[in-house]
């Protein structure tokens, strides 16, 4: 298959940038007291964050489909891996700088280095990875262990309790997710390429442009924010 954009994927991609952008913004309004919830318990902001990671990590999927089918050689995927693994060093570090009690030490951009890396490995497993999806998704909830609970071992995700952490993708379950999305990726292609490089409508074609630079968006929105919010606090302070 030759070299091309997906622009449906890429809009699909844009779509839950949007949403997590969204979602961000409201736990920053939060973190500054403009709003009051309960961003860790309350079912309407954790189903919307699951729904999100598990957008982002089937889109992650279907693209690792894309550039296997196209043949990318791994030179290219080691530069666009050094990327994403790079930037989830600096999410590590900016939460330290935030949170201290609770920074980032396995969030979605170190599942995604992680899981990137096994995807590609197993890509030629083919429909198997359906298979292979569901057990991920699923082994978690029959295997725990507290040897996993520490911080060493705790990014695979067979734990008896969440770690208190801003951000938490551990391999399992969410790899599950993303062998699906290569899975599904693989089966589109065969059979139906349109569905991932047909033309968008054109109130889309914004969100397409937004899922071709996602790593970007996330690392930038988030600093944005906080200095915009803080800012509003120091003034209105300043005021009284």
């Amino acid at each position: 298959m030759a070299a091309q954009r997906f622009d449906r994927l890429d809009a699909l991609r844009g779509a839950a940038v949007v949403w997590m952008v969204a979602f961000h913004f409201a736990f920053d309004l939060n973190h500054f007291r403009f709003i009051r919830q309960n961003f860790y318990h309350d079912p309407f902001w954790t189903w919307q964050r699951t729904c999100i990671v598990s957008t982002f990590l089937f889109c992650a999927g279907l693209g690792q489909a894309v550039a296997y089918t196209q043949g990318q050689r791994w030179p290219r995927f080691w530069r666009r891996w050094a990327q994403v693994a790079g930037c989830a060093l600096l999410v590590t570090a900016g939460s330290w700088f935030i949170f201290p009690k609770s920074f980032i030490t396995f969030g979605v951009l170190h599942g995604i280095a992680v899981m990137l890396v096994v995807v590609r490995l197993t890509a030629p497993a083919g429909r198997v990875l359906w298979l292979m999806g569901l057990v991920a998704v699923l082994l978690p909830l029959f295997i725990q262990h507290p040897l996993f609970d520490g911080r060493a071992l705790n990014w695979l995700g067979l734990v008896t309790r969440k770690p208190v952490t801003e951000d938490y993708v551990p391999v399992l379950p969410w790899l599950g997710i993303m062998w699906w999305g290569m899975a599904a990726g693989q089966w589109m292609l065969a059979h139906r390429p349109h569905w991932l490089s047909g033309t968008v409508v054109s109130p889309a074609r914004g969100l397409a442009v937004i899922g071709r630079w996602s790593l970007t968006v996330y690392m930038v929105h988030q600093p944005f924010f906080f200095a915009i919010l803080a800012g509003v606090v120091a003034l209105k302070r300043a005021l009284v």
